[in-house]
């Protein structure tokens, strides 16, 4: 499935990640995902955004959107694609140290490493004025000491690292600001506890424990100073690839019901015949399509490095998509009736998924919000 925005690059690596994706079971575990993590690192697909002198493809959040919504239209999409090529290799590409990207974007990119992210706190959630994990520095050493909580973070088990957003203060104003620290998963005084989620999916989601853990000075990744402009770099990539997360199931849960639609047959007359079936599938993919070009957009944007449109553009994308894919699962789910809750289908386990493109990495409100600020003018009411 393509479009007129698409040049014939684009085209052909759709059609080669489609192909491959669908070549592959869907992933119901966490040894068949890392599987098929593994397969596709060895194809370039994990790494097509990071720059080819590391490892990577030299493409940008472009080329790993559609890679990301091919996976999940074959019924196997990726969340640490979310998080480790996309949030935690951006950043390291654009502000690590040559030293940082040398460790750490080879092995990003060709699957064999992974990076998690963390920046939700359970009093610090679409509010990330509000963060408090602290980062101060040792006088003595020269090294930093991290303390804080985070939550729902995904994949830490799996991750080499944790890419942690802390608040360092400002000696001149005595302000909080951002900052980025690499911490690896087995550094002394770094705890994990995973949480009891009732979302299916193979990635895991933890609480994570920062007691007093201690990084050595180069763990910082970017300036000390850059603040919000290097959490930004890693925050609009994430809402683009969270809609091309949510396009890609809602593609897969409307494929699958135009397959039972044109299969099932009622008093002689398959159902799909039916408008009150026809209908809202067909508004379901109108919905996703739409979607697509808004995220496509977003994305065009932010590779050209047009931080301001692609922050209004991500956003905008992320609501449409997180929307369409409820739409579309929830109508799949519906147009097969007792069989979209069977294991055989496939469809049930969507239905939670799909809310997570809905509510993650920040809810549809905080978007509208974003809108009617930032784009429209209108004052807070907060």
């Amino acid at each position: 499935m393509t479009t007129l925005l698409e040049s014939d690059e684009h085209k052909s690596l759709r059609e080669a990640v489609s192909a491959f994706a669908r070549s592959h079971p869907r992933a119901t575990g966490p040894a068949e995902s890392r599987h098929f993590w593994q397969e596709a690192g060895k194809l370039g697909y994990i790494g097509v955004s990071l720059p080819e002198a590391y490892g990577g493809g030299g493409g940008g959040v472009t080329e790993l959107s559609l890679v990301l919504e091919e996976m999940g239209a074959a019924g196997n999409p990726l969340l640490m694609m979310i998080v480790s090529p996309a949030i935690c290799g951006t950043v390291i590409a654009r502000f690590g140290t040559e030293e940082q990207k040398q460790t750490w974007l080879p092995g990003i990119a060709d699957g064999t490493r992974l990076m998690a992210f963390g920046i939700t706190e359970p009093d610090a959630g679409s509010n990330s004025h509000r963060i408090t994990t602290t980062a101060r520095r040792d006088a003595a050493t020269g090294d930093w000491l991290l303390t804080g909580r985070k939550v729902f973070i995904s994949g830490v088990d799996i991750a080499d690292a944790t890419l942690i957003v802390g608040r360092t203060e400002d000696a001149r104003t005595g302000k909080l600001k951002p900052c980025l620290f690499i911490v690896p998963r087995d550094t002394p005084g770094f705890e994990r506890r995973q949480l009891d989620m009732e979302l299916h999916a193979t990635e895991k989601q933890f609480e994570l424990t920062l007691d007093d853990v201690r990084l050595p000075a180069d763990a910082l990744v970017g300036d000390e100073d850059a603040g919000l402009l290097q959490l930004f770099a890693g925050l609009n990539p994430e809402r683009i690839m969270t809609a091309a997360f949510g396009i890609g199931i809602g593609r897969y849960a409307l494929s699958r019901a135009l397959d039972y639609a044109r299969e099932r047959t009622v008093w002689k007359t398959p159902i799909g015949a039916h408008q009150a079936i026809a209908h809202p599938l067909a508004q379901a993919h109108i919905d996703l399509e739409l979607s697509r070009l808004m995220t496509q957009k977003a994305a065009h944007l932010y590779d050209a490095g047009d931080d301001m449109g692609a922050g209004e553009a991500a956003n905008m994308a992320k609501y449409a998509a997180g929307e369409a894919c409820v739409r579309a699962v929830d109508q799949a789910v519906h147009t097969l009736g007792g069989n979209g809750l069977t294991r055989e289908f496939g469809l049930a386990t969507l239905i939670t998924a799909a809310r997570v493109a809905r509510i993650a990495p920040v809810s549809r409100e905080m978007i509208l919000n974003y809108v009617s600020h930032q784009t429209l003018g209108l004052p807070k009411s907060y």
